[in-house]
């Protein structure tokens, strides 16, 4: 015998309305704009949708509102540890206000990041993030055109797109070149990897270097993304030289731990024979073996900062202080203290 299929629909609007025992309009007004509904109401409202599983159609939602409750943040990678803990400070400090992310890789060039953020504004984002102050011209007009909230981050500029919430990269590097001389150092080994931020960083290293000739300098470059592999491949090009330095400066904790990891492969003691420092106190940087000497910035305070400034201008308040310096710290720990 031939078996009927099941005929199956979609919870409807009117359906939470008769789960919540509430008018279909209080229902979209608890869904569309909670901060004007009781908050006993909003809870009522959520629980009836979730034991419907309704679906609220944003899309339509947005249309009448012009509200898409879709905050668009664009960051070079996702599998750099740098990065995490101000997208998940973002995101948590968004879910406060009833935004959620939607989060695009846009790489390192100026070309995948403009390309990709003029798809995702297509989905008309309520606002966007951006990681650094450096951006096509295309970009920039778009940003412009889209008229929406923008706030730029991991980076400073007195003259940002529209707010911003970051450090320098050029003082950060003057600091590690002042600490180089300050230990007394005699062969700076630079380990960096190529993105357009990093390289400021060791441009400010370099200008402290330069005035004091007696330091002798090398570099090795590794390709992006920074990985422990290429902190060893790096090491592996500094050591190989007829002097060795005396310190391995690395434009990241990640590179800093392959370097120590290849330098004690080598049969050589960090900080004995060699010192070693990073940058970004990730999460590890502190019980590393030895301890990482590196470069610290909040990047949790930069994620709820961005998050708060930019959910407060969509909400049409005034932004008194749009440019916000969170500064950083030098830390110094036992891969640098033999020196």
């Amino acid at each position: 015998m031939k078996r009927e299929k099941t005929v199956t629909r979609a919870p409807t609007l009117e359906d939470v309305a008769r789960a919540a025992g509430l008018s279909p309009m209080t229902v979209s007004r608890a869904l569309n704009n909670p901060g004007i509904v009781r908050p006993a109401t909003v809870s009522r409202v959520l629980e009836a949708v979730r034991a419907t599983g309704y679906i609220p159609n944003m899309l339509a939602g947005s249309l009448a509102s012009k509200r898409s409750r879709l905050i668009a943040v664009a960051v070079p990678q996702i599998n750099n540890s740098m990065f995490i803990d101000t997208i998940q400070a973002l995101s948590d400090e968004l879910a406060l206000r009833g935004y959620h992310i939607l989060l695009c890789v846009a790489g390192y060039t100026h070309e995948s990041e403009t390309d990709i953020v003029a798809t995702i504004l297509s989905r008309r984002p309520d606002g966007i993030v951006l990681t650094g102050i450096h951006h096509s011209a295309e970009l920039k007009k778009i940003i412009i055109n889209a008229d929406i909230p923008a706030i730029e981050i991991w980076d400073l500029t007195p003259t940002p797109l529209d707010m911003l919430v970051g450090f320098s990269h050029e003082k950060i590097g003057e600091a590690i070149g002042h600490y180089v001389v300050k230990k007394g150092y005699a062969h700076a080994g630079l380990l960096w990897a190529g993105d357009n931020r990093a390289a400021r960083r060791k441009q400010g290293v370099l200008e402290v270097l330069h005035q004091h000739p007696a330091i002798a300098i090398s570099e090795a470059t590794v390709p992006l993304p920074a990985m422990l592999s290429s902190g060893r491949e790096g090491m592996k090009q500094l050591l190989a030289q007829a002097v060795r330095p005396d310190i391995i400066v690395c434009s990241s904790d990640t590179l800093a731990q392959g370097a120590i990891m290849e330098a004690e492969s080598q049969g050589l003691q960090v900080p004995g024979d060699l010192a070693v420092m990073g940058f970004g106190d990730l999460n590890f940087a502190a019980f590393n073996k030895p301890a990482i000497t590196t470069v610290s910035v909040d990047r949790w305070r930069i994620g709820q900062q961005a998050a708060a400034m930019l959910a407060d201008k969509i909400a049409g308040k005034t932004i008194e202080q749009p440019v916000l310096d969170i500064g950083f710290s030098l830390i110094e720990r036992e891969s640098t203290q033999g020196g």
